[in-house]
């Protein structure tokens, strides 16, 4: 049984009533999404607070899912609702810089130029491309900046994405890659690349 049949029961049964059913939706899917929305919110403790309120008005709007997408995708696009109107409310922006480490890296296609190879220079070139990389992708506009998120970070196809932010496969591939163009731009001085090379 595939992992979204899995989900699609669970979301069945929650939708009979059966509590443990969502209880267990959300302990499978809280770090996730956790991950995903401190890409927006900077606080640990108002992330937290942001997906609690996600899976509230998950449960609230369970009634309405029909499993016309993964249950993790439907999840997370109220998740990234949420945040937007937790920042909106706040008069806030998503953050312009984020804490990295080598799980971050680990999500990008050229994680290898992100590693460390245990050398004082390289660990210092690897902190620093990482947070040109970080930087670059809090300085993104919003849609470019979810796209990008759901693709390398949280490993979501282009029709998952599609779906979450309520657009056109062509509109998601089209952010993804303005996402990594200006992403390279500014990796460019330090991977010491011409212009008519990404990376």
């Amino acid at each position: 049984m595939s992992d979204r049949e899995i989900d699609q029961q669970l979301v069945e049964r929650a939708q009979r009533g059966d509590k443990r059913a969502f209880e267990l939706l959300v302990s499978k899917y809280q770090r996730k999404l956790g991950r995903l929305l401190s890409r927006f919110i900077r606080d640990a403790g108002e992330v937290e607070d942001v997906s609690q309120e996600a899976f509230i008005k998950a449960y609230r709007a369970l009634p309405s899912f029909r499993g016309d997408s993964a249950f993790y995708t439907w999840l997370y696009r109220i998740g990234i609702n949420t945040a937007k109107n937790y920042l909106v409310a706040r008069g806030r922006r998503a953050p312009t810089s984020t804490a990295v480490d080598n799980a971050d890296a680990e999500g990008y296609e050229d994680a290898d130029l992100l590693r460390d190879v245990n050398t004082p220079e390289a660990e210092l070139e690897s902190k620093q491309m990482a947070n040109v990389v970080n930087e670059s992708m809090a300085a993104l506009p919003e849609e470019l900046r979810t796209a990008i998120t759901l693709r390398e970070i949280e490993g979501l196809s282009y029709d998952e994405i599609a779906t979450i932010m309520n657009c056109p496969i062509g509109t998601v591939r089209s952010r993804i890659f303005r996402a990594r163009e200006t992403i390279a731009e500014r990796l460019r001085p330090l991977l010491g690349t011409s212009k008519d090379k990404r990376w």
